[in-house]
């Protein structure tokens, strides 16, 4: 943080704010002079946070979206809240109608009855009540009910985030270490990637009042690319030579269902990285980007004002840790 930044008298509550875009959203806030407030499961756990302040600027307190009392608790005396809490897969409580739909509907009540109207709230591209998968028919529930409860929040549909942290080409790169071949389910679906730092930038904006309030934003980066391309370039980049090899929908299907049933079997042994869910596989079945209507109408990184990184400039910076020799990759004896 500048030392030039003077702390304002405001206080933020950052729900979800210790995962993997919440750490970017509160270092950007805590950089704008923001008194953050971490509303998480496990604040014991959060306390790698503190350092992206000054001393008591970033706090942690515990929260869960199933205890309403809880998320009433963590919003008083806040003049804005941010919920970016989500799950990728449903795991014993953590279900996808638990965190999406209940969760943000417990939020929006909780701020409306504390009087805060400044409300931003983190869903993704494809939230849809009709949609074969269940993420994203939550994600639509949530929207909804957040929106329902405080109607000035401002909705941010992201694509795939990428970062130091993801769990995205982390991910490839780490099974192409091992892997020879690379299954891939949904190869041609068109995926664009967005900086996690340019999503962080757009929630804090949205914050100080520089989103249309109660408008939905898509939030995509400047480059639109097939999942296969993207596997490409990932086993590139760690120069690793792999077969990608696409599948059909319906053997997707299977292939989810198998590893499921492994992970479960083997008591979560099995490794998290090679498990894929059915309704991962419904989410690849359809294009994950900006939609033309969005950028009719401004409700863009563009329409904001947010300067787009290119996931080329940024993802080579990480992934050099999964190369054969790491950071030294290209360094040779004389």
């Amino acid at each position: 943080m500048a030392d030039d930044v003077a702390i304002k008298d405001r206080l933020v509550t950052v729900f979800g704010g210790s995962g993997f875009v919440g750490r970017h959203v509160v270092r950007e806030l805590a950089n704008r002079g923001w008194r953050v407030r971490v509303a998480c499961r496990r604040p014991d756990l959060a306390f790698f946070l503190q350092p992206l302040g000054r001393v008591g600027q970033v706090t942690a307190v515990q929260a869960n979206l199933r205890y309403p009392d809880s998320v009433a608790a963590a919003l008083r005396g806040a003049d804005a809240v941010v919920n970016l809490v989500g799950v990728l897969a449903e795991g014993g409580r953590q279900t996808f109608e638990a965190v999406h739909g209940f969760g943000a509907a417990a939020v929006g009540k909780a701020a409306g009855a504390a009087g805060i109207r400044n409300v931003v709230h983190l869903s993704a591209i494809g939230a849809d009540a009709e949609s074969p998968a269940a993420y994203a028919r939550t994600k639509a529930r949530g929207e909804a009910a957040i929106r329902e409860a405080a109607p000035d929040t401002v909705i941010f549909r992201p694509s795939v985030i990428f970062g130091p942290e993801d769990g995205f080409f982390n991910r490839f790169a780490a099974m192409a270490r091992f892997m020879p071949v690379l299954p891939l389910v949904g190869a041609e679906t068109k995926l664009q990637p967005v900086f996690v730092g340019d999503v962080a930038t757009a929630i804090a904006d949205a914050v100080e009042g520089k989103a249309k309030a109660g408008t939905t934003y898509e939030l995509g980066g400047p480059e639109v690319a097939t999942l296969k391309d993207l596997v490409a370039y990932t086993c590139d980049q760690t120069g690793r030579k792999r077969l990608l090899a696409p599948l059909p929908h319906g053997a997707g299907r299977a292939m989810a269902l198998v590893t499921e049933i492994l992970a479960k079997a083997s008591l979560g042994l099995f490794p998290a990285m090679l498990t894929t869910t059915r309704d991962q596989v419904e989410m690849l079945g359809a294009d994950n980007v900006v939609s033309d209507a969005a950028k009719a109408e401004g409700r863009t990184l563009e329409g904001l004002g947010v300067a787009k990184e290119s996931f080329r400039a940024i993802v080579p910076t990480y992934l050099w840790r999964y190369r054969a020799t790491g950071q030294y990759d290209t360094r040779k004896l004389a």
